[in-house]
Parts: C-alpha cells; sequence; structure tokens
C-alpha cells in the first residue's frame, strides 16, 4: 500500500488550499483569541486574584475591540477563502505520513532484525493518551490554554520518557526481596562484558532515570533541541545502562557509575530553557517530567547517586550512603504492586515507558499542534501519521470543521492504514471527524521471510455522556472496520501463511468506563469478549488497582499535583484520588462534583482504554501482558492520564 505524504494528489491543489487557507486564518486565529479571552482557566483566576493592579482585566478591555475590529475586516478575505477550501477538502486524503529516516540501531530497519520469531519472546510496549490540543478558546472549556506551548512540551516530555535507558539495580542478598521497578523495566538482561555480573541468588530489579548515552542520536535534534549530543540513547544496549550493585558483602560501596546528570551529558532539551512552556507549566525543582529538570526518574534517587560532591553526602561514610540508596529505591518500589491475582506488574508512574514502540493519541485536533508535536516526536519515533480525517462534507453526513484528533507514532514501519468517520455524531461532536485509525505495522521476519505483523486500531468515541446507544453502534463499526481491515490488507493463507500476526490492539478514548451505571451498554458491549481489557474484571467490576484515567480539571493547577511526582504521589492514596479525579456523575441530589465524590466508591473513571487480543494471531503464539502503567509526566498539560501496556509475545514450539 502507498502511504500519502501529501494531504492532496498534486502540487497544484496544494497550492489552492495553501492560497485558501492564507486567506481564513487570520479570522479564525482572530476569533479564537476572542472568545478566548473571555473564558479564563483556573490558573488565570488566582493570577487576576493576586494582581492588584488588574492589568490581566485591563488588557483584554483595551485588545478586544481591537481585535473586533480586525475579526470583521478579515471576515469577507475568510469567506473568499472558505469558498475555495470547501470543495478542495473532497480531494484532500486522509491522512498524512512522514518518517525521519534513521539508519542507526534504533531505527526501523534495524528494529526488524532483531526478532526473528524464535526463543524467548519479545516484547511491544503501546501507549495511549488524550492530549486536549484543540484551538485554544475550545481547549479552555476544559480548563487548559496555550494549545501551540503545550504540544510542543508534551512532545519533549513523551520523547523524554520513551527514550531513557535504566538503572540496573542488582541486590546480592537473597534475603531481600524488596526492591521492585519503580517504572519500566528493559528486558536486557546482564551479560558478561559488562562487568556486573549477578552472582546466583541474587535478584535483578530495574528503575529508570533520565540519560543520554552515545548511540541513539536522530538527524534533526539539535536544531530542535540546540546542540546536544547522543541525547536519544538505545536503551534496549546494556552498554547504555547505569548498573548499580546493592550488596551487604564488601563493605556496602557500590561501582562508580558514569553519572548521568553531570559532566559532559547534555539532558535532552536541556537547552531549550523554559522555552514553550506556559506560565502553568513552569518547571520547579523536583518535575521530572519536564526537560529542564534536575532530577531523573526520582528526584530522590538522583540525590542518592549524587555521592561526595552533594551537600548531604560530604560527611557520610560508606555504609551510611549504601542504607540511603537502599532506603530511597524501597521507597520508590512501593509504587508498582502485584496482586496476588495477577500476572503482570501494574504502577502509577511519573514516566511514559522506557523503550515505547507505539503510541495512540486522541485530541490533537490543531493542525499547528500536531506539527509542532510531530517535529518533537520524531526525536525518537521515525514513523508518524497525523492530520488525521476528513473535512466538509466528504464522507459523512455533516460538515466537518476539525479532523478526527488522531495521531499515531511508531518505532516500526507501517505497512497498511486505513481511516473510517463515525457517521452518527451528534451535537458539538458532529463539528470533528471523529473516527477509527487502523494500522498494520511489521515488527520482524523469520528466517523463512515469513512477515511478523501486528494489528493496532485507534479511536476517539461519542463524547455527551447521555448518548450510550450512538457510543454502542460506533463499537459495532468499529468492529466491523477492524474485521475488514484485517481481510482486506492480509497477504496470507492458512496453507500458504506469508505473514504471522503478533499481536491485535484496540485502544484510545471511548468516553465510558466500567463503574458507571449509566454506560451498562457499552460495558456490556461484545467488543470486551473480543478483545480483553488488563483493567476489567466484568461488566461493571474493575480490578483493585486500576485508576480512572479522567482528572478533575478544577485541581489541574493545584500545588499538590503540578509536577508528575507530586501527581504519582497523589494517585497513589484513595484520598487524593477523590480529590483530583473525575468520578462517575450521581443522580443524587445536592452538591456539587466534590461533594457527591464523598459518596462515591471506586477510582475514577477510567474511559481510556488498552485492549489486546488473544484470539486471531498466529497458531501456538501468545501475547500476554507483562506491565500495565497510569502515566503521570503530562501533569499541567492535558486532563487525561495516559496508559501503557508492555505486552510479551512468546512463539509456540513449532516456530521455536
Amino acid at each position: 500500500m502507498v502511504l500519502y505524504t501529501t494531504p492532496f494528489p498534486n502540487s497544484c491543489l496544494s497550492a489552492l488550499h495553501a492560497v485558501s487557507w492564507a486567506l481564513i486564518f487570520p479570522c479564525y486565529w482572530l476569533a479564537d483569541r476572542l472568545v478566548a479571552s473571555f473564558i479564563p482557566t483556573t490558573y488565570e483566576k488566582r493570577q487576576r486574584a493576586d494582581d492588584p493592579c488588574c492589568l490581566q482585566l485591563l488588557c483584554t478591555a483595551l485588545f478586544t475591540p481591537i481585535y473586533l475590529a480586525l475579526l470583521v475586516a478579515s471576515l469577507p478575505f475568510a469567506f473568499l477563502g472558505f469558498l475555495f477550501w470547501s470543495p478542495l477538502q473532497s480531494a484532500r486524503r486522509p491522512y498524512i505520513y512522514s518518517r525521519l529516516e534513521d539508519k542507526g540501531p534504533g531505527g526501523g530497519a534495524a528494529l526488524l532484525g532483531e526478532w526473528k520469531g524464535t526463543g524467548t519472546g519479545k516484547s511491544f510496549c503501546f501507549a495511549t493518551a488524550n492530549l486536549c490540543l484543540l484551538p485554544d478558546s475550545l481547549a479552555r472549556l476544559n480548563n487548559v490554554f496555550n494549545t501551540q506551548a503545550r504540544a510542543k512540551e508534551i512532545g519533549q516530555r513523551i520523547r523524554n520518557g520513551a527514550a531513557r535507558p535504566q538503572i540496573k539495580i542488582y541486590i546480592d542478598s537473597p534475603t531481600n526481596t524488596s526492591i521492585s521497578a519503580a517504572s519500566f523495566s528493559s528486558l536486557v538482561s546482564p551479560q558478561g562484558s559488562d562487568g556486573a555480573r549477578a552472582v546466583p541468588g541474587s535478584i535483578k530489579r530495574t528503575t529508570s532515570v533520565e540519560y543520554k548515552g552515545d548511540g541513539g542520536h536522530r538527524p534533526g535534534d539539535e536544531a530542535a533541541n540546540g546542540p546536544a549530543s547522543g541525547d536519544l540513547a538505545d536503551s534496549g544496549n546494556l552498554e547504555d545502562a547505569c548498573i548499580v550493585r546493592i550488596s551487604g558483602e564488601d563493605g556496602g560501596r557500590l561501582p562508580e557509575a558514569e553519572d548521568p546528570v553531570t559532566g559532559n551529558h547534555t539532558r535532552n532539551g536541556a537547552s531549550g530553557g523554559s522555552k514553550g512552556q506556559t506560565p502553568n507549566h513552569s518547571q520547579q525543582d523536583g518535575d521530572s517530567g519536564s526537560l529542564g529538570s534536575p532530577s531523573a526518574s526520582r528526584e530522590s534517587l538522583v540525590k542518592a547517586r549524587a555521592g561526595p560532591d552533594s551537600n548531604s553526602g560530604a560527611d557520610q561514610g560508606p555504609n551510611s550512603k549504601l542504607l540511603y540508596k537502599a532506603s530511597v529505591v524501597k521507597k520508590a518500589a512501593t509504587r508498582r504492586r502485584r496482586h496476588p491475582d495477577e500476572a503482570f506488574d501494574h504502577e502509577i508512574s511519573a514516566f511514559f515507558p522506557a523503550n515505547l514502540d507505539f503510541l495512540c493519541l486522541q485530541e490533537v485536533f490543531d493542525k499547528r499542534a500536531a506539527a509542532k508535536l510531530k517535529e518533537q516526536l520524531h526525536g525518537y519515533f521515525e514513523y508518524v501519521l497525523y492530520d488525521v480525517g476528513v473535512y466538509g462534507c466528504r464522507g459523512c453526513c455533516s460538515f466537518k470543521c476539525l479532523n478526527s484528533g488522531l495521531f499515531f507514532a511508531s518505532r516500526y514501519p507501517i505497512m497498511d492504514v486505513a481511516y473510517h468517520c463515525y457517521p452518527n455524531g451528534r451535537g458539538v461532536d458532529a463539528l470533528s471527524s471523529k473516527g477509527a485509525l487502523f494500522l498494520k505495522v511489521q515488527v520482524g521476519s523469520t528466517p523463512q521471510d515469513q512477515r511478523i505483523v501486528g494489528y493496532i486500531a485507534c479511536t476517539h468515541l461519542h463524547a455527551p455522556p447521555e448518548d450510550s446507544a450512538i457510543r454502542c453502534e460506533q463499537l459495532d463499526l468499529l468492529q466491523d472496520w477492524l474485521a475488514d481491515f484485517r481481510k482486506s490488507t492480509s497477504s496470507s493463507s492458512a496453507a500458504n501463511p506469508e505473514e504471522l500476526v503478533a499481536f491485535d490492539i484496540v485502544c484510545g478514548d471511548l468516553n465510558f468506563d466500567n463503574c458507571s451505571s449509566d454506560d451498562k451498554l457499552e460495558q456490556q458491549h461484545s467488543l470486551f469478549t473480543r478483545y480483553k481489557d488488563p483493567c476489567r474484571l466484568g461488566p461493571g467490576e474493575e480490578k483493585p488497582w486500576a485508576i480512572g484515567t479522567l482528572l478533575d480539571t478544577n485541581g489541574l493547577y493545584d500545588e499538590d499535583v503540578c509536577t508528575p511526582d507530586n501527581l504519582q504521589k497523589v494517585l497513589e492514596s484513595e484520598e487524593g484520588r477523590r480529590e483530583y479525579l473525575a468520578f462517575p456523575t450521581s443522580k443524587s441530589p445536592g452538591g456539587g462534583q466534590k461533594g457527591r465524590k464523598d459518596l462515591l466508591k471506586g477510582n475514577g473513571r477510567r474511559i481510556d482504554y488498552m485492549l489486546h487480543a488473544e484470539e486471531g494471531l498466529c497458531p501456538d503464539w501468545k501475547a500476554e501482558v507483562e506491565e500495565f502503567s497510569f502515566i503521570t509526566q503530562l501533569s499541567g498539560l492535558t486532563d487525561h492520564l495516559p496508559v501503557a501496556m508492555r505486552l510479551m509475545v512468546s512463539a509456540g514450539e513449532e516456530e521455536a
């Protein structure tokens, strides 16, 4: 299949579209700014309360007449541009494909050679997030603002989290089993050449840290982030990881590793300072999600690694250092838990998982924000699909002002793509081309030259909570489109398989949860018999560790949750979840959202899903969840929690 790299089939249509949009854009921008000035966020309200001279109100009163006059003057030009723009949408392609070729060890071509469908298996990591990158006036309805700056910062944070290697922590005491990973770990095992071989009976655990190796630099990084060499380490290579040994037999001394936050290694994006950040995204000490932060995966872990140069470690001996480091790691370990009945780890993480392979995003509606996000993510993901959807009246029953908001990034090559628009949207949702994006990716090849592929579907369903029937219709369409896409893109037959299917994933913002009584229709949909939800026990019943992914927008800028680490700590307590997560609407009379929460049980509304199929894969292959994470790295930038899942695909004996 040919992937579309431009929105129109020829340069003439592209030029005509550029001219028409240039006529429309001033009116669009002025209208957006004018409306936005009358929808303050809670952050701006607090600023105004602290402003004794009312300067912000004065500026609003001064610039509103100017915006209004310019808006009226631009209307004739916008109307003329619209006359050309609207019919052009019938020829527009449903997405734009972008590839920034990387010939290094982290590139797509190199990744295809890593797995031949044999051996112990291969893990793949998926993440999904709703970013609320709407035009600024609409984004403010969700209490977020400055869409363009947020898009850049979001891209930097995702790249920073996904591109980091890990600290490998080996415990030489066979009786200490309390230390476990504080973030997603890689699957690298210690090799004999690394000088840190684990002794028999030792327990291998990992945690993550912002660190820069030598082998992952991608073209264009200096242009995007300022001078920085080797800022994206291939964390799959052991030589890029920091090895730390905790032993009770050598006097408590730890082998010195190169300090990842000092010396000549400038962290990714550090040269950018505070550029691209809105006031409410200002970086603070301990904000491990921001690129300019002095912290790593855990602020305390970096302090522990500071050694004799730190203030607190000047007078400490080796034993006290060991005790401090062990206690720090033990404290971080409480953030990952495994339920006795679970076969996989789960956690609330301050970072996107290291070695993230596939990223599915929703509500990337603004085209300029999508371009900024793409530029940042290309520092890690080689393949990107953006500006997905249709405009005008093409293919849908109502006029579409916005695209679908779907966005996809991958480290592995994309083979086939399809997009479908839901035809039954109503109200405000009908103004956007919400739909489903289907992708087929190649993740390896067998020694017999059979392609190993995976299927991913990313979607965003109808939003109004009272429209359960519409969402169920969309889930029906999603299943039908999934079956058609697999059938149309499959080049295999049962007798002569040319492809082996490793995984089948459905993810996105489904706009219903598994605990609301009003969402019973969606909870019982047949999609959940075909695909498995790792967080769900059954219709209306969540696993005890699962938490909501929709934040209470009124508390987005509270000091308690303004950084990834702070939000992570808050969400680890039931009291914190009740305070800062959105809960199912209650029919009980009286009280607002805050008052109703006291009457509700559960851990909030989980409307962002990551599902995987256990059937329809290559015979004798198994795809099992290895790790699941709720991520706080985008705190203050969106009103949703991203979720991530690592899937282990293991081949059967016949393929092995």
